[in-house]
């Protein structure tokens, strides 16, 4: 029983600090739609065009790992380092829940 109990207190705490979780995704959207990001890459990240990346389907730690990386530089795009400078924390969580959700 105790390590049944164990299981279920790490599987909560696991579940509990996952960075898909924490963004709202409603928020994402408006910040999605405002910020310009659904020029490049389509209503709801289903790209227009073969030149911009399609983000739907992408769960929302992947996307949360590239807007972070395009922020510091650890990964580089003249356009999208630009355009993840502009977000918060707060923001790219709530960007990553919505494109995650699509």
């Amino acid at each position: 029983m105790r390590i049944l109990n164990a299981m279920i207190v790490a599987a909560s705490l696991t579940i509990a600090a996952s960075p898909a979780l924490a963004g709202d995704a409603d928020a994402g959207k408006t910040t999605f739609d405002t910020k310009g990001c659904a020029g490049c890459h389509g209503a709801g990240g289903a790209a227009p065009t073969e030149g911009n990346p399609k983000l739907a389907g992408n769960d929302a730690a992947t996307i949360k790992k590239a807007l972070t990386d395009f922020k510091s530089g650890a990964r580089s795009n003249p356009v999208m380092n630009g355009m993840a400078a502009m977000l918060n924390d707060a923001e790219i969580d709530n960007v990553a829940a919505y494109i995650g959700a699509q």
